[in-house]
């Protein structure tokens, strides 16, 4: 299968390009004035012609598959992206990988401001349930890519745009509904512009879900505010937005075989045993989190040349996890033992919380400046953030000399961040154009408290890292463009590699050497890319307590490979959109302990990083109003440990949708009215995306021999499934 399909896409590309003629030669007017709006993204992405790669999603493409999955199911068919849900289906807790690289490693901004979060560096969708309706286009460069704000990309970094001020008014109600109980019912607004100054525009949403996973439900609410003031060389944006998710926990995944043979939807989150020996699952073993953002932007355009971006944030996140927990000791929640009947009690079964309250503050000032020669941008950007973690029971069957809510455990950590950068782009002539781009960071990360585990937490690391990237761009012809880059990053750790000891930061060097070509009815982007890393801290397979990835560093190790997408025009009413990722992924001389030694292993596959990644999507449109669009998967076998282990390999797996879309228009006091309907994983494969592998010493089974034992879970995905919409635009 993977030959065969490896096979028709290089086919499929190859007899495009070589049969195409070529586009008339077309010259940007680098003066050429960018949408207000866009300029609040400049100073993070790159146009067309940059040597740097990526790629672009605007609204009108997201809209056809809107029906409630979170955002990294809305990029699951570009290059190199990788998608899991926890709860199987797409709705809940949801995550992408981008050439290897887990979403703590992604660089994540909205409107330019970071988001992801300080201390674990992940990226939670689902405290921003139906974003993808707020979202006006989006931007995907894989590798170092240009400097952003907030942590280095290491695999990847996306830069969203959020609804750009409309002219005119609008309203739309949007409702679907599908498997596993699934609905989603937003509705949006806008009143246009006011006084041709002034709009006002919203949208509230709510999507609810059983998931496929036995109680992986979710409650997600969330809203999106906008006010604006815009004439012709200014743009200011008062935005406020966010979301509040309370999702039954689903982190354990399946190690059972047999459950995961013939009950894969199993949850052992919960799970418990009554008095009577009876498997109990408590009711309310749920993540309840919100997080708000506030945003004031500012666009200031002086001429065709200068124009400034200011912007402002205020994120606020409070939520927690509760679980019940069996036989837990006293000791643990600084209980006194209990003497009862001459009998000393000293466990207890308790329901806690593990809470998180945490503040983002951030400021960011560019200034840019264009020309037909030279478009420079440089700027610089703050952060504070501050989070406090703490523990408390609730509940518990001997409570002894408790008080309800008493914190057991208690810290905190602030993270602070100074980013200065300039970057510019030079056209020698039509032909040559250079890029470079310099970005230092300066953080600072404490630490004070105890952590969950009850250790002591004492962290006062400062980094100063210096981001050096360039490039250059030749257009041999019209239809041909190369392009080579070289970007350096650097990367701190996280809160759970400090927790682990770890406080050595990340070196990657990635070098891009890639080939556009356009034609009337073809584009191809080919680019090859290989990123060097030292002391790249990369997945160990193992979680923590709470389901969080850990990581492990692998000291010297690489990704090298091609990517190839493209854009053909079958017919006038088909096209096609297949790319595929080839990458060997190695860790160098990777060392780890087996049956009580040292042993190093040579080179050893990178966790998580499949070889062979490809997918296409195939639109077709029978007649104007109608859409059909066939859309296929292909993601190669992969190692959830560095130790090549056959118990931590995932297979491969080859899933396929139907996407549906029809538009109804000329009625009455309505716009159009659009249905859609999304069938995923047509042929019914039961297939896993992620899972979990985890190794630990026998020293007391045969005493005074160690043996090592190998552990796994997995993640079941959801078989065939749907959802159906529709839209209705005023």
């Amino acid at each position: 299968m993977k030959k065969l399909l490896i096979s028709a896409v290089f086919t499929a590309l190859f007899l495009s390009v070589s049969a195409q003629e070529t586009l008339p030669e077309k010259i940007q007017d680098s003066t050429k004035a960018e949408t207000l709006d866009e300029v609040l993204v400049h100073a993070v992405r790159v146009n067309a012609d940059s040597p740097i790669t990526h790629s672009n999603l605007d609204k009108e493409e997201l809209e056809k598959r809107n029906l409630g999955q979170d955002i990294p199911y809305m990029l699951n068919y570009l290059p190199s992206v990788v998608t899991t849900s926890d709860a199987g289906a797409g709705v809940g807790y949801t995550a992408m990988r981008v050439r290897g690289s887990d979403a703590s490693r992604v660089n994540v901004t909205l409107n330019g401001i970071p988001y992801n979060d300080s201390e674990s560096q992940g990226s939670f969708w689902v405290n921003l349930p139906d974003f993808t309706s707020s979202v006006q286009s989006l931007q995907l460069q894989r590798g170092v890519g240009t400097s952003t704000n907030g942590s280095g990309a290491f695999g990847a970094s996306l830069n969203l745009l959020s609804d750009a001020v409309s002219n005119e008014s609008y309203g739309e109600i949007a409702n679907s509904f599908g498997s596993y109980n699934t609905h989603k019912h937003n509705v949006k607004f806008s009143t246009g512009l006011l006084s041709n100054h002034f709009e006002l525009a919203g949208r509230v949403s709510t999507i609810q879900s059983d998931g496929y996973i036995d109680r992986a439900s979710s409650d997600l609410k969330s809203y999106f505010l906008q006010g604006a003031y815009v004439n012709r060389n200014t743009l200011i944006k008062a935005l406020a937005f966010g979301g509040h998710e309370i999702t039954y926990q689903s982190w354990n995944g399946l190690e059972d075989p047999e459950k995961l043979k013939n009950d894969r939807t199993y949850n052992t989150v919960g799970e418990y045993t009554d008095e009577n020996g009876n498997t109990q699952f408590y009711d309310n073993e749920v993540d309840d989190y919100a997080q708000d953002h506030y945003q004031l932007l500012w666009n200031q355009r002086f001429n065709t040349s200068w124009s400034t971006n200011l912007s402002f944030n205020y994120t606020k996140g409070r939520g927690y996890f509760e679980q019940y927990k069996e036989d837990e000791d006293f000791e643990t929640y600084g209980f006194d033992p209990i003497e009862m009947g001459g009998d000393i009690i000293n466990t207890t079964d308790l329901i806690r919380r593990r809470w998180l309250d945490n503040d983002f503050y951030a400021a960011n000032a560019n200034v840019n400046y264009k020309n037909n020669t030279i478009d420079f941008t440089g700027g610089a950007f703050y952060s504070y953030y501050t989070g406090d973690h703490y523990g408390e029971v609730i509940w518990a069957r001997y409570a002894s000399n408790s008080e309800i809510r008493d914190r057991y455990y208690e810290g905190n950590g602030t993270k602070s961040e100074f980013t200065v950068f300039s970057k510019a782009t030079y056209r020698v002539n039509e032909k040559w154009s250079f890029f470079g781009d310099l970005q230092a960071r300066f953080l600072n990360y404490k630490t004070s408290g105890i952590t969950s585990d009850l250790e002591a937490m004492n962290v006062d690391e400062s980094y100063s890292f210096f981001n050096p990237k360039a490039g250059l761009t030749y257009k041999l012809n019209p239809a041909n463009q190369f392009y080579f880059s070289y970007g350096k990053a650097h990367r701190e750790p996280s809160r759970n590699d400090y927790e682990q000891g770890i406080i050595t930061p990340e070196k990657l060097d990635d070098f891009e050497l890639g080939w556009r070509f356009a034609s009337e009815k073809a584009k191809v982007n080919t680019n090859v890319f290989y990123m060097n890393y030292t002391d790249q801290l990369v997945l160990s397979g193992e979680l923590n307590d709470v389901g969080a990835a850990l990581r492990t560093s692998t000291g010297k190790s690489y990704r090298l490979g091609v990517e190839v997408d493209a854009e053909i025009q079958l017919l006038k009413n088909l096209r096609a959109l297949p790319n595929i990722a080839l990458s060997t992924n190695k860790n160098v001389d990777f060392v780890t302990s087996r049956d009580g030694e040292l042993v190093n292993l040579g080179n050893t596959n990178t966790s998580f990083s499949p070889s062979v990644v490809a997918g296409n999507m195939l639109e077709y449109s029978p007649i104007k109003k109608l859409q059909l669009g066939f859309l296929s998967k292909f993601v190669g076998e992969q190692y959830m440990g560095n130790i090549d282990s056959e118990a931590s390999k995932l297979e491969s797996y080859f899933i396929n949708d139907l996407n549906i879309a029809y538009t109804v228009d000329g009625l009455p006091w309505i716009k159009e009215v659009v249905f859609s309907a999304l069938v995923n994983n047509i042929f019914n494969v039961e297939y896993i995306s992620n899972g979990y592998f985890y190794t630990y010493d026998d020293d007391f089974s045969n005493p005074g021999t160690v043996t090592t034992v190998e552990g796994a879970g997995y993640y079941p995905q959801a078989t065939i499934n749907f959802l159906v919409g529709a839209t209705v635009k005023f």
